[in-house]
């Protein structure tokens, strides 16, 4: 990377002891620098999240020895509100942070130490209620790094490249791998220092898969220390929770096991059923921030019209973004999704007597990196007439081509969920939350994926799901939809909105601790005991799904 003359003369000043300090606070009058790292909101609510805190921890019992890890602007401000709520129930609560604004563009380390200073000026509030250190501070290039902990910054490394550029292959010689792994292996050795040190009773790390925060949650495990990481989806007032394993995995193997068996009644079917028909028509629903579709429900009927398909069987094909969190590491038998959805479209390319319709994700038209329509045409530049592709700017409904299709195939995206309710089979060949759970085909290497696709295209139309795998899969659907996802009153994205309509005084009085107190609980290391969240209701549900659009 080429530096300016101005970034050189702050890469020399930043390794002036208090040069950068000094300057923010003379010439700043401790104000934030221009840049993107403000905690302008956390500055103005602290006080008056001290103040809450100090009132309810006056009777609370003496809690667990917690540490909160938290990099970029917004998660170190959710962070702190998270502290400060777990200092208000009686925990010894740290926030150990780096000042970092941006994880992808390098940052003189005079401005950063600027950056660092504003950071600690701020959390000052939080005392004595809640520590803070930064780990950019505290960082110690001597530390010699396991070489458990090498990999673990080589792979999250890897993954930040994955996730920056939207990219499967990795160029270690680029300049953002140098950056990110720069910058991961300094976390690695800040945060091995001080846990060694320091051992808290458990260590909480927003995602814990790419970036800093992928770091620290590896070492934390390498130091056998106990981890919650957490995690935020589109539903307003709820969170995702993982212990002692990544969140972006979405394992949702002990929730399975509590649920399998315990039908739907009635009103869970209606609310089921309500989601999915928002989910098709592209609306809002109930506290659900997104729309999954933007061009509305035509039928069937009509999507084979206008793909011009046959009465051939049909074969559906639906890629994921690349770079998405949910992809990272999700290979099961193929090197990455490009390479399955390259092998895929040439098996099918011989295979004239099946139609193929590769639907590639409407999500791409946010990215910037590369299309699977790209690693299509690189196989077929043209396209054999029984093949189709739709790609993410084509106004075609997801659903109206489930709704075709005798038979689904799928990376790790939700759709292949979605086409098990529907009682298409479905193939994964990613490790998804819903694979193994009963009601799709799951190879785990390349022999049995081309046997099973072999198998099953002899007669696809033999092999739909039978009721009670479609009931399954409804079930899992509302278990991860409405189960999974825990309550929480604090939603990254609305952060400071939703503090304003739910304060610390309103959490933790009783009507909030009925709705939140477990969430807490299981944040601060409480073993997730799913059986409180599954409860059987009386009133089981006649099953008759129904996914119509109407």
């Amino acid at each position: 990377m080429t530096m300016s003359k101005k970034e050189t003369i702050k890469n020399v000043l930043g390794e002036i002891p208090f040069t950068a300090e000094l300057y923010w606070l003379v010439r700043q009058r401790g104000k934030p620098i221009a840049s993107r790292f403000s905690l302008k909101h956390l500055q103005i609510n602290l006080p008056g999240i001290a103040a809450q805190a100090t009132a309810l921890r006056q009777n609370a019992a003496p809690g667990r020895k917690v540490l909160i890890f938290a990099t970029l602007h917004y998660w170190i401000e959710h962070g702190a509100l998270l502290g400060m709520a777990l200092a208000a129930q009686g925990h010894q609560v740290t926030l150990a942070f780096l000042p970092y604004a941006e994880w992808r563009e390098p940052i003189n380390r005079f401005d950063l130490r600027r950056q660092n200073a504003y950071a600690r000026k701020v959390l000052e509030a939080a005392s004595p209620l809640m520590d803070s250190v930064s780990f950019f501070t505290a960082r110690a290039p001597y530390v010699h790094l396991p070489e458990e902990v090498q990999q673990a910054v080589r792979q999250v490394s890897e993954y930040d490249v994955q996730y920056t550029l939207q990219v499967e292959d990795v160029d270690t010689s680029s300049d953002i791998y140098k950056l990110r792994f720069e910058r991961n292996r300094d976390a690695a050795q800040a945060a091995l220092a001080y846990l060694r040190d320091n051992r808290p009773d458990v260590v909480v790390v927003p995602n814990g898969t790419i970036q800093e925060l992928g770091v620290i949650y590896r070492v934390a495990r390498h130091l056998k220390l106990p981890v919650v990481t957490y995690e935020f989806s589109d539903q307003r007032n709820r969170i995702w929770l993982s212990q002692n394993g990544e969140v972006m995995r979405q394992d949702t193997s002990a929730l399975w096991q509590v649920r399998q068996n315990v039908p739907l009644t009635e009103a869970q079917m209606e609310r089921l059923q309500g989601l999915m028909k928002s989910r098709m028509r592209g609306s809002l629903w109930e506290n659900f921030a997104r729309r999954w579709q933007d061009t509305p429900v035509q039928g069937g009927s009509q999507a084979r019209a206008d793909l011009g398909l046959d009465d051939r069987p049909v074969v559906l094909l639906a890629t994921n973004v690349l770079g998405d969190s949910l992809t990272l590491g999700r290979q099961v038998f193929s090197k990455s999704m490009g390479e399955w959805i390259s092998r895929t479209v040439q098996y099918f390319a011989g295979r004239p007597e099946i139609q193929l319709v590769i639907r590639v994700h409407p999500g791409e038209v946010l990215t910037h990196g590369q299309s699977m329509v790209d690693v299509v045409r690189q196989v077929l530049p043209t396209l054999p007439e029984h093949i189709h592709l739709i790609k993410p700017t084509d106004r075609v409904n997801t659903y109206d081509l489930v709704e075709v299709a005798d038979l689904g195939l799928v990376y790790t995206t939700t759709v292949g969920l979605e086409m098990a309710m529907s009682g298409l089979p479905v193939v994964v060949a990613g490790q998804t939350h819903y694979r193994g759970r009963g009601f799709t085909h799951d190879p785990d290497s390349w022999v049995s994926y081309f046997k099973m696709l072999g198998h099953l295209l002899e007669r696809p139309r033999e092999f739909r799901l039978d009721q009670q795998q479609v009931e399954r899969a409804w079930r899992y659907a509302y278990s991860f939809f409405f189960e999974y996802p825990l309550p929480f009153p604090w939603h990254l994205v609305r952060m400071w909105e939703d503090y304003k309509n739910r304060p610390l005084s309103q959490v933790f009085s009783p009507e909030g601790q009925a709705e939140y107190a477990d969430t807490f609980r299981y944040l601060t290391g409480t073993p997730l005991d799913w059986t409180g969240v599954v409860q059987p209701q009386a009133g089981e549900a006649d099953f008759t799904p129904s996914l119509a659009g109407d």
